[in-house]
């Protein structure tokens, strides 16, 4: 009895320090509020990870880009570094280490969000994941983003040419330059951090996102039009340094995988749920919003249409941007 019970104790205390060993933390950084449609998801993605792992694993959410600083590019430099432990970031700001990744927010290439999502969960969004390993980050996944829209100070939005000669703030990504520039708008690159005080100062008159980026990020209280003109489409890369992914166990590689996954599905409806509140809100708030019409919209599309060989040495990618195109049907 004595031997069983000190075999007892012993299996006991293996399984206890298996448990500490497997026990581990990353830390997960987005560039939002807390509030905002990507922190809010990640933080979702956080809970699936301890529901899957039974707590071994837990992700902490980092927003506002605190771990990096609020620079995006030091951020993917860190990922692959090992200074950050995981990171969502948009598929736009990739571009900048990887052109192919501007195939995404080709201006109006997506008729809706269920084919940019059909895009992403592809071949073509399987090729950019596997390509992030040439920049040293491991991609889990790509989520969609909702369809960007315009805000300004000057005037609503309806046709190109109401862009002529507003300054509207723009990612640090050729495309959005060329796009603007072509509807007569002057396009200047800024990072994210410095676009409240750039609208409030009037150094820029306007910017371009998501709809939910104007309320977390409380843009309304220095802008006065929203223009629901879904421009274009964007997405957020899911990744992880590589050597700390191969630090974890093979069951927690496999719930990370799950819980980008199912993380995704919440996202695309909870962002589909709550994009009318928005719009409401950012009414409140006193913005005035207007939609483009399906005739109004077929102006923008004339201009991306047009730019589209631009659009391709862009990408540099001349097969990927062909796919791209093939894939939606607009070749």
């Amino acid at each position: 009895m004595k031997h069983f019970a000190l075999r007892s104790l012993l299996a006991a205390a293996t399984m206890l320090t298996a448990s500490i060993v497997q026990a581990a933390t990353l830390t997960l950084s987005t560039p939002d509020p807390d509030n905002s449609e990507i922190t809010v998801a990640a933080n979702k993605f956080a809970e699936l990870v301890a529901a899957k792992t039974n707590g071994q694993l837990t992700v902490k959410v980092f927003p506002n880009g605190t771990l990096y600083g609020g620079d995006p590019s030091g951020a993917v430099k860190q990922l692959a570094g090992g200074s950050l432990d995981m990171l969502l970031l948009a598929t736009s700001l990739y571009a900048n280490f990887n052109p192919k990744f501007s195939a995404i927010s080709i201006p109006y290439v997506f008729d809706n969000e269920a084919q940019l999502r059909s895009y992403l969960s592809g071949a073509p969004g399987q090729e950019l994941i596997t390509d992030l390993e040439k920049i040293g980050i491991k991609g889990i996944n790509l989520w969609p983003r909702p369809f960007r829209q315009m805000t300004n100070s000057k005037l609503a939005i309806t046709k190109p040419q109401d862009l002529s000669g507003l300054k509207f703030r723009v990612p640090n990504n050729p495309l959005w330059v060329e796009f603007f520039k072509k509807m007569g708008a002057a396009p200047t690159p800024l990072a994210f951090a410095e676009v409240y005080n750039a609208l409030q100062l009037k150094v820029v008159d306007g910017q371009e996102n998501p709809i939910n980026v104007p309320l977390s990020a409380k843009f309304y209280e220095v802008q006065k039009y929203a223009s629901i003109t879904n421009h274009m489409g964007d997405g957020w890369v899911l990744g992880i340094n590589p050597a700390k992914f191969e630090g974890l166990s093979d069951a927690h590689k496999k719930a990370l995988g799950e819980a980008g996954k199912e993380a995704e599905a919440w996202k695309v409806a909870n962002d589909a749920a709550t994009a009318e509140t928005t719009i409401a809100e950012l009414q409140k708030h006193g913005m005035e919003i207007n939609r483009l019409t399906p005739e109004q919209q077929k102006a923008f599309v004339a201009i991306s249409k047009g730019l589209y060989p631009v659009f391709a040495g862009l990408v540099k990618d001349q097969a990927f941007f062909d796919k791209t195109i093939a894939f939606v049907g607009k070749n």
